[in-house]
């Protein structure tokens, strides 16, 4: 439910549930890696490599408290 507080998800912040970024996905470990870098800065997000559109972290996404519910790449919630 959108706005819902809930506890985090049972996996690291660098590690997106598989619904959300496929272990398949081709463009997977360059994705991976923009995440890691923007979360290591304590940014918001990222450009994606591949479309070029910005991504929120799963940093900034676990610091707002709350799902959102339009099923976020990096959602900190999703189990």
């Amino acid at each position: 439910m959108s706005g819902e507080r809930r506890p985090l998800a049972a996996r690291p912040l660098t590690e997106p549930h598989p619904s959300r970024l496929s272990p398949e996905h081709p463009d997977r470990e360059r994705i991976l890696a923009a995440h890691a870098d923007a979360l290591s800065a304590g940014a918001a997000g990222y450009l994606d490599p591949a479309t070029g559109l910005f991504v929120l972290t799963a940093g900034f996404l676990a610091d707002r408290g709350t799902c959102c519910g339009r099923g976020c790449r990096h959602c900190p919630y999703a189990r």
